[in-house]
């Protein structure tokens, strides 16, 4: 398996309930036991619970992750609903890290869900995203993105982030 971002860690063992949830990934040659050990033992951190961070929260759940950190300070609007998959109607209302928690928890158990439930902010960047390995940045904002990754570069944390906005696709330029 390549060079990964989890150095000097114990990989704890998997239990016989994880090897049979994650059977299907156990049979990759590209996962495998070890692989999926990486998984169980990486901590991402996800900025943001909207449309692009509320499936990623799910499939990095689903996949086995073993800690995932949600920074989100916005309620569940009904308006969310139909691209910020992992919130439902009964949460309306409800903050959308709470809401998130529920959901990863209902899809994975063994997922250690830790909320953050306040604008990340120049003042708490660096004290939330010390303990993870990988930031993955959902937002909407320049201003939150640019803070994200000065945070990555000050801390040598990878950020990993994607962007839409609306139906614009930048120009493809095909030889």
């Amino acid at each position: 398996m390549a060079d990964s971002v989890i150095k000097d860690r114990e990989l704890a063992d998997l239990t016989n309930e994880e090897i049979g949830r994650y059977s299907r990934h156990l049979l990759l040659a590209e996962v495998g036991i070890e692989g999926q050990k990486r998984l169980k033992a990486s901590r991402v951190l996800i900025v943001g619970t909207g449309g692009l961070g509320a499936p990623l929260a799910l499939y990095l759940a689903a996949a086995g992750v073993g800690k995932l950190g949600i920074v989100d300070f916005d309620f569940v609007e009904e308006s969310n609903l139909q691209r910020q998959v992992i919130h439902g109607t009964r949460d309306v209302g409800r903050p959308k890290v709470a809401s998130a928690k529920d959901r990863i928890k209902s899809i994975n158990p063994y997922c250690d869900v830790v909320t953050y439930n306040t604008m990340l902010s120049s003042e708490n960047a660096l004290d939330i995203m010390k303990d993870y390995d990988v930031v993955a940045d959902g937002t909407d904002n320049y201003q939150t993105r640019y803070l994200v990754n000065d945070a990555c570069v000050l801390l040598g944390i990878p950020n990993v982030y994607g962007s839409i906005f609306q139906f614009e696709f930048p120009e493809l330029h095909l030889p």
